[in-house]
């Protein structure tokens, strides 16, 4: 399915932020590698948005080179991207702050 528009939510784009300053605290520049890998995926729902599996109620797309997921929903013809979360949290915790989200 192709869409005509991809949005991402305030909580997804504080998600995003927080994980650029965990990665620049590691090493400098390695945030702003994270944002830009981070971006592109998500830009990526313009053309794959739909095909991803399920988790949580959501969709969920895997990032390419960081442990993160982007969960998002499609409402007609728009992407709303709802989280962008790490994956090397706790399944309880992930599965929480998805739920006071919807």
């Amino acid at each position: 399915m192709i869409v005509q528009d991809v949005v991402v939510l305030d909580d997804a784009a504080d998600d995003l932020t927080a994980g650029r300053i965990f990665y620049d605290q590691r090493e400098a520049g390695v945030g702003e590698y994270f944002w830009d890998s981070l971006v592109a995926d998500i830009e990526s729902l313009f053309i794959f948005a739909g095909v991803h599996v399920r988790h949580y109620g959501y969709y969920r797309m895997l990032a390419k080179r960081f442990p993160y997921a982007i969960y998002y929903e499609i409402n007609g013809e728009i992407a709303q991207v709802i989280a962008v979360l790490p994956l090397r949290r706790d399944p309880v915790w992930l599965e929480e702050k998805l739920r006071v989200r919807k």
